[in-house]
């Protein structure tokens, strides 16, 4: 594994969703939900409207945003690189994509010995 290779990724639309977002709410930062409410779904929040805790791993960041996941999924996730995507749909109900007609989705791939 590429010790270099970021671990989250973002495509172009999920940038531009999180540009929009930020120009709406100032700045953002995500949760890597862990399958409660809104099943397993990369929410996106304003930054101060969630509490990240001592059990939260920074992933990384996608377009500013910081990205974070509970310790205990990451163990089942690390291996993997995590690349945030958007589809039409509603976003979950606590999340700010939720009423824009697009939400968030994350999709993975495992990292290779030669890198990602």
């Amino acid at each position: 594994m590429n010790p270099n290779a970021p671990r989250v990724l973002a495509t172009p639309a999920a940038i531009e969703l999180i540009d929009e977002l930020r120009a709406r709410h100032g700045p953002l930062m995500f949760h890597q939900s862990g399958g409660c409410c809104d099943g397993s779904a990369p929410m996106c929040f304003a930054v101060g409207e969630f509490l990240i805790g001592a059990s939260d791993v920074l992933l990384g960041e996608i377009a500013g945003a910081p990205f974070y996941m509970r310790a205990a999924q990451y163990e089942y996730w690390k291996h993997t690189q995590l690349l945030i995507d958007v589809v039409r749909g509603n976003g979950g109900m606590f999340s700010l994509d939720n009423g824009t007609g697009r939400r968030f989705i994350v999709r993975s791939r495992l990292f290779q010995e030669a890198g990602i």
